[in-house]
């Protein structure tokens, strides 16, 4: 019983709360110190060539597809030189949702919305990022942190900055596993529906949680959150999907919009044809880096599954492997391949793993260098034929 004397206590932080606190803290700022080098390099690189950064990051490609659907709704078709109908139903509408919204609130234009919600789903992202890490490698706090600032150091990471729905995505789809992961299955649910209202590998999502759901169900039985949790994670995909078949009058239509742009699933033989013409011409370089980056990827994700890798739960792993086999094994336009592999943060995990294993100077130099490579390659990619 308390008494007048003596105040109640606050419960003590669980054992190691505080340390996870810190160490997310250093991979955010570790995050923002990546992403912000990219920024200031882009802006040099953009003046230098009489361009604005702002206009390259928020006003080209993708980021106009989603201004069109906020200003005049979904119906926009555009016939492309080769004949191709590229319709507006392509892209999923989280993102241009949370654009109008932020729009209305702050009174920014649209494009600069856009930038202002993958700002802040970017950090969301980061840290989600650490969450899921730190859960799936306990005993590797280090593993985390570095996991983090390589995602912010990919070549192509400065999309995380573009009004494009990545940085979004892959927000939704950490916290999602994160809380799959630690049976919250009501929130798993709900962020793995909107990670399917932002872009169609919210399939890979929705699969994670239903795995996680399984196992949970196998071990401990069923519960009425667990069996909501399920429901809910593929909900936002399927009820997409399911207006742009109503829309266009067929089951199968949104299959049918993706057809228009020239993308579907050929298990990754068009991927290899491409590779290949690039290896067996010259400079013959693009095809080498390229069959090397994909070799790692796969590296990575075979890591996962070994204890020495270190082995990262199931779910994340489904996940992983969706958003893989999705990326590589589709067809469509090859240089838009290195920012749909993004989400797929898993595979960053035993390339983390291994730098923890060098000194700290050498671990520190490795991923600056890995920043200031972001930073170069960004700017002079945005400047040049960029993410479409």
């Amino acid at each position: 019983m308390l008494t007048a004397g003596h105040p109640a206590r606050r419960p003590l932080p669980a054992p190691g709360a505080d340390r996870d606190r810190r160490g997310q803290l250093v991979a955010l700022a570790g995050y923002v110190a990546v992403r912000a080098a990219g920024l200031v390099v882009l802006a040099l690189w953009s003046a230098a060539n009489g361009k604005s950064a702002v206009t390259l990051l928020s006003r080209r490609w993708d980021s106009l597809w989603y201004v069109r659907v906020i200003d005049r709704g979904y119906g926009y078709v555009l016939t492309a030189p080769d004949g191709r109908r590229l319709s507006d139903l392509a892209f999923f509408p989280l993102l241009p949702w949370l654009e109008r919204s932020v729009s209305w609130l702050t009174g920014l234009a649209e494009p600069d919305a856009g930038l202002l919600v993958s700002a802040v789903a970017s950090l969301a992202a980061a840290a989600g990022i650490h969450a899921v890490v730190r859960r799936s490698v306990p005993d590797r706090p280090d593993v985390a942190v570095a996991a983090v600032v390589l995602w912010a150091a990919l070549p192509v990471g400065i999309v995380q900055s573009m009004a494009y729905s990545e940085s979004l995505f892959t927000a939704l789809a950490a916290w999602s596993l994160w809380c799959a992961l630690d049976g919250r299955w009501i929130a798993a649910g709900l962020l793995a529906s909107g990670a399917g209202l932002t872009r169609p590998i919210g399939l890979a999502v929705a699969c994670a949680v239903l795995v996680a759901a399984g196992t949970q169900a196998r071990r401990a039985g069923v519960s009425v959150r667990l069996v909501a949790g399920a429901v809910l994670a593929p909900a936002g995909a399927a009820a997409y999907v399911l207006w742009v078949g109503a829309r266009r009058g067929s089951l199968f239509g949104y299959l049918d919009v993706q057809k228009g742009w020239g993308n579907g699933f050929d298990g990754g033989a068009a991927f290899a044809r491409f590779t290949g013409g690039l290896a067996t011409r010259p400079p013959y370089v693009g095809g080498v880096l390229l069959t090397a980056g994909v070799g790692v990827l796969l590296w990575g994700y075979v890591r996962g599954f070994r204890d020495g890798g270190p082995r990262l739960p199931l779910p994340v792993q489904v996940y992983t492997g969706i958003v893989l086999a999705l990326a590589l094994c589709s067809s469509g336009y090859f240089g838009s391949k290195p920012r749909l592999l993004m989400p797929a943060f898993g595979v960053l995990v035993p390339v983390a793993a291994a730098l923890g294993r060098l000194r700290v100077r050498w671990r520190v130099t490795v991923l600056a260098v890995c920043a200031l490579g972001a930073a170069v390659y960004g700017a002079f990619w945005l400047n040049g034929s960029g993410p479409p």
